[in-house]
């Protein structure tokens, strides 16, 4: 007869459950979380922890790694990481946060997403301990029968309270009807991996909870909801997000990193160590009474974070080269090393704020101008105050422009 597999030895409840808390907006219902927890010591059967991503761009960024984080929590836990990648579901678009209808995804762009979506999580998840699905294997196969079934299992009314679309519905913006189906579909994830608990940003609170319907609706054990909330990105105002420029890239240089990390407010930083650092909450809060009472300068306080978030998905020795990089650079108002190159096609007199927006360091006019008012704006080491402030383009080809604490950009004139 084979030999009957060992139980797992899981850490105690108390001890388990100070982790899985730490960073989480909401576990919906907790008391679900520890009884699950408790069976799991009782049986030494590990939970199994989802965390489903559709690979809707080619790149992860910090704020994708929140929940990742968490999950990465669960596996050293001992229980099942499942990363599942919604290449499925991508082609339907999740309507969680907007206000539109999202554009359709072609199979080979989900595809390619996919490739470096899971090169990328491994710089969080351990690779030997994560259990990799797709929702292909099952969503793909669903026979018209079987859409119908899901479908009958939920009511329109419940779909139509949904933040998103009453919003859309009050203002008079179409919803398409394969956007009704998503929240189904992950919901069906759910049930096809029996999943414990599910992990999803705020903004999936709802998705997570029909998922809860639906596994109960199949016969299943219902899975424990845990949000995350989502990141603010450096701006300090909206969610990170690429197409907002207001991101840091985990596969971005180390010094590109550290220096866009350094941007962020001393007041934003707290919550980037909270759910950015695996540290103790006592710890961040020592830090943060420290920092308040002027024992630690909040740079030094900043510097320390970045450095630990940049060994994550670099190494300790990258990290220490970044920072003294950004020493060098910052502090000593030097120019790096390395610098990006952005190329001006026109000669003559041109706005400083227009240059500002073209080379990326604005999204606006307005943001242009307000960094330019705050003395937070350097052409060629001079600092100007005057949003109209024009600069020559022709009399010499290279520029340097300084914005903030972002990394000095070479302005070359074609």
């Amino acid at each position: 007869m084979p030999e009957a597999k060992s139980k797992i030895a899981f850490k105690p409840v108390e001890e388990q459950l100070a982790l899985l808390r730490k960073g989480a907006a909401e576990i919906i219902p907790e008391n679900e979380l520890r009884a699950k927890l408790e069976n799991s010591i009782k049986t030494g059967k590990p939970l199994r922890a989802k965390l489903g991503v559709d690979p809707t761009s080619p790149d992860l960024h910090l704020g994708h790694t929140v929940v990742m984080r968490k999950l990465r929590h669960f596996q050293e836990m001992g229980h099942t990481a499942v990363f599942l990648i919604g290449d499925f579901t991508a082609l339907v678009g999740d309507p969680s946060g907007q206000s539109e209808t999202r554009p359709q995804l072609s199979r080979e762009q989900v595809e390619a997403n996919t490739k470096t979506y899971l090169a990328q999580a491994y710089k969080i998840l351990d690779p030997e301990k994560t259990e990799v699905r797709r929702n292909t294997e099952w969503l793909d196969k669903l026979t018209s029968y079987d859409i119908v079934k899901l479908c009958s299992k939920y009511r329109l009314a419940r779909m139509l309270e949904r933040e998103d679309f009453r919003s859309r519905l009050a203002g008079n913006h179409p919803i398409a009807i394969h956007e009704l189906l998503y929240p189904l579909m992950v919901a069906y994830d759910s049930v096809m991996l029996e999943a414990d608990v599910e992990l999803g940003a705020t903004e999936q609170k709802f998705n997570l909870l029909i998922g809860r319907e639906i596994q109960r609706e199949y016969g299943q054990p219902t899975q424990v909801c845990m949000t995350l909330p989502i990141l603010v990105g450096l701006d300090g105002e909206r969610k990170m997000s690429k197409s907002l420029g207001n991101y840091v890239g985990i596969t971005e240089s180390p010094t590109e990193m550290f220096g866009k990390l350094m941007s962020i407010s001393d007041e934003l930083m707290w919550s980037y160590y909270e759910l950015l650092t695996d540290l103790e909450p006592r710890v961040i809060l020592r830090l943060r009474e420290e920092v308040k009472q002027g024992i630690v300068h909040p740079m030094e306080a900043k510097m320390e974070l970045a450095r630990g978030i940049i060994a994550d998905f670099h190494d300790e020795e990258s990290a220490q080269q970044a920072e003294q990089e950004f020493k060098r650079v910052f502090s000593k108002r030097e120019l790096p090393s390395e610098m990006k190159v952005f190329e001006y096609g026109e000669k003559g007199n041109a706005k400083l704020s227009r240059i500002m927006i073209q080379a990326g360091f604005a999204e606006s006019r307005a943001e242009a101008d307000r960094l330019i008012k705050q003395s937070a704006v350097e052409w060629d080491g001079q600092k100007f105050t005057d949003p109209a402030q024009v600069v020559a383009m022709d009399q010499k080809r290279e520029h340097i422009l300084r914005v903030g604490k972002k990394p000095p950009v070479k302005v070359v004139v074609k």
